[in-house]
């Protein structure tokens, strides 16, 4: 896509402004749509990070080893693929507040959320690097009904936190759940056509 067709910043570029707390919520908001792949059952297990974020990172570490623990208590015993990369989103959660290990996060976290997506949609689209450059760089056309679904939340997380309005953490709630139910139901499709 060339500069000209578009003035919307691409999700590399939200990213690279967002701030500590924009950073760790669009990395938790991916973890959290995805981690039905991983934990089928798991409701609120995310909960200590989302609080972690709505208080600044205040008392991260711990917030991290309760969540850490909370989802390995529901996650699925087996290991497809899918669930390696959920588990490795939580794995990659640094344990400290600060800047450069939050973007490293949150690049891992969308990456791995976009591929997930992409894996999951069954229409034919791009193979995975072709689709991944034209999610980060401002194209989704083509990719895929799932995969363009999931960038599309990822922007406006990070859109709505970048504003500093009042309600963006919760706005980022609503579309991590809305996200978590749409991988719920192709989830679900695909166990019964299995």
């Amino acid at each position: 896509m060339s500069p000209t067709t578009s003035t919307t910043p691409s999700l590399v570029e939200l990213t690279a402004r967002a701030d500590e707390r924009g950073l760790a919520a669009a990395a938790l908001a991916c973890l959290d749509r995805c981690l039905p792949l991983l934990a089928p059952e798991a409701t609120d297990q995310l909960r200590p990070l989302w609080l972690g974020v709505a208080r600044a990172g205040d008392g991260w570490p711990d917030r991290l080893a309760e969540a850490r623990s909370a989802v390995a208590a529901v996650a699925a015993p087996v290991e497809p693929e899918e669930a390696a990369l959920v588990r490795r989103m939580l794995d990659e959660a640094p344990g400290t507040w600060a800047p450069g290990p939050l973007r490293e996060w949150a690049d891992t976290c969308s990456l791995a959320a976009l591929e997930l997506h992409h894996r999951l949609c069954a229409a034919p689209s791009p193979g995975l690097a072709e689709v991944l450059e034209r999610c980060r760089t401002g194209g989704p056309e083509g990719v895929g009904p799932l995969a363009d679904g999931e960038l599309r939340r990822q922007v406006r997380v990070l859109e709505v936190l970048a504003d500093g309005a009042a309600g963006g953490l919760r706005r980022a709630l609503d579309l991590a759940a809305e996200g978590r139910r749409v991988v719920r139901a192709v989830r679900s499709r695909r166990a019964r056509t299995a």
